[in-house]
C-alpha cells in the first residue's frame, strides 16, 4: 500500500510556544507541527496534514517554502518536507488549509472528510535521495506483486489505535523491538527454484556490479533459501561502505535480517519461527532491543524510547526502532527526532 503523505484530518489540540508570539504547536494525531499564529487554527478544524518526506510540486500555493524547503529530486524541483526545530520545538510536516483542494480555477470540487488521501490530487510524491549506482543496477522489471514490502506505519499515525495496542499487550499479546538500521531495503527470495534480488521498489538484474547481488553471493543466499523446501523471501537492511554513508562503520558489505515471508500461505513467517530459519542459515538479524516489550504509555513515549544510540555503533544515534508482535498482526515503527533533525 503506497504511504498517505497528504490526508484531510482534525487538528485534536492547540498549544502555546514557550517564548514565542508568532508561533504555536498543533497537534494532529501523533504529530506536532509549529503553525502561525495569525491564521487562526482551532481544535477540532479540518485542515490537510502532509507528513515528513513528501515533495511538493512547484505551485503558487506552496511558494512560501521556497526558503527553507526547496530540493531538486532528479531533474524534478519541488520543496522537501523535513523534521525541523523553531524556538525549540520539533515541528514535523505541514498544515495547509482545506481551500487549498479547491482553488477558484478548480473544475472539480473536492468535498473533503477525515482520512480523506489528498496526495495526488496534490500531485505530492514521496522524496527518495539519490541512489548510488552501486545500489541502482540494471532493472529487472518492479518489485514482485507477489511478495509484500515492509513499510510499517509511523506511531505518530496511530493515535486511534495505539491504546488498544496496550491493552492487547495487557492481556498477553507478545511484543518484540528490533533496531530500525539506516541502509537500504533489501529483499531476497526463492519461486519455483528461481533465485532473485530486489531493492526496495524494483527487481535487479545479477551483474558483477551491483553490491546486492555481490552481499548475495557472499551470503550464498541463493544455495541457503534452496534448502527450506518452499519459495519464501528474506528482508533486510543492506548495510556498510557505500550505503548511507556508512554509519556503522562497517568493512565491506553485509545484511542484517528483519523479515520472513512464506510465499506459498502468503503470510508472515512469525517472530520464533523467523529467528530460528536465520540461525539454521547462519544469517544474521537486525539487533533485537526487546524480546518481550511492554508498550510505553504514549506515543511521546515511544518516540522517546527511539532515541538511543545504535547497537551496532554506540557513536551514531540510531534511526529507530520497530515494534512488532510475536504472531505478525500488529507492526510499526518509532524514528527517533534526533535522527530526522541531522537528515541532509
Amino acid at each position: 500500500m503506497e504511504r498517505k503523505l497528504a490526508t484531510v484530518r482534525k487538528i485534536s489540540d492547540i498549544q502555546p510556544i514557550e517564548g514565542a508570539d508568532m508561533i504555536e504547536l498543533a497537534i494532529v494525531d501523533g504529530w506536532k507541527v509549529v503553525v502561525a499564529k495569525n491564521v487562526g487554527h482551532k481544535v477540532d478544524d479540518m485542515v490537510i496534514y502532509c507528513e515528513i518526506d513528501s515533495f511538493l510540486p512547484i505551485r503558487d500555493e506552496f511558494e512560501f517554502l521556497r526558503k527553507t524547503s526547496f530540493k531538486k529530486m532528479g531533474d524534478q524541483e519541488g520543496f522537501r518536507l523535513k523534521t525541523i526545530r523553531l524556538r525549540g520545538q520539533v515541528s514535523q510536516g505541514l498544515i495547509l488549509p482545506i481551500v487549498v483542494l479547491n482553488p477558484p480555477d478548480a473544475n472539480i470540487n473536492v468535498t473533503p472528510f477525515e482520512g480523506l488521501d489528498v496526495t495526488e490530487m496534490l500531485d505530492i510524491v514521496k522524496y527518495e535521495p539519490p541512489i548510488p549506482a552501486s545500489l541502482a543496477g540494471k532493472v529487472k522489471g518492479l518489485f514482485p506483486s507477489f511478495i509484500r514490502k515492509t513499510d510499517e506505519e509511523r506511531v505518530q499515525n496511530l493515535a486511534s489505535d495505539y491504546e488498544k495496542y496496550r491493552a492487547q499487550n495487557k492481556l498477553g499479546m507478545k511484543f518484540y523491538v528490533t533496531e530500525k538500521l539506516d541502509g537500504s531495503s533489501a529483499t531476497f527470495y526463492v519461486k519455483d527454484e528461481v533465485f532473485s534480488v530486489c531493492s526496495r521498489n524494483l527487481e535487479l538484474l545479477e551483474t558483477d556490479d551491483n553490491t546486492f547481488w555481490k552481499v548475495a553471493k557472499e551470503l550464498e543466499l541463493e544455495d541457503k533459501l534452496k534448502t527450506l523446501g518452499f519459495n519464501v523471501c528474506l528482508q533486510g537492511e543492506l548495510i556498510g561502505e557505500g550505503v548511507q554513508g556508512n554509519p556503522y562503520k562497517i568493512k565491506g558489505q553485509t545484511v542484517r535480517f528483519f523479515n520472513g515471508f512464506n510465499i506459498d500461505t502468503q503470510e508472515n513467517i512469525p517472530f520464533l519461527e523467523f529467528t530460528e530459519l536465520t540461525q539454521k542459515l547462519g544469517l544474521t538479524t537486525v539487533p533485537i532491543l526487546d524480546f518481550d516489550f511492554d508498550l510505553p504509555n504514549s506515543i511521546d513515549n515511544m518516540l522517546e524510547y527511539a532515541e538511543s544510540p545504535s547497537n551496532l555503533n554506540s557513536n551514531f544515534g540510531r534511526e529507530g526502532v520497530v515494534v512488532r508482535s510475536y504472531d505478525r498482526t500488529i507492526s510499526f515503527k518509532s524514528i527517533s527526532n534526533q535522527f530526522l533533525l541531522n537528515e541532509k
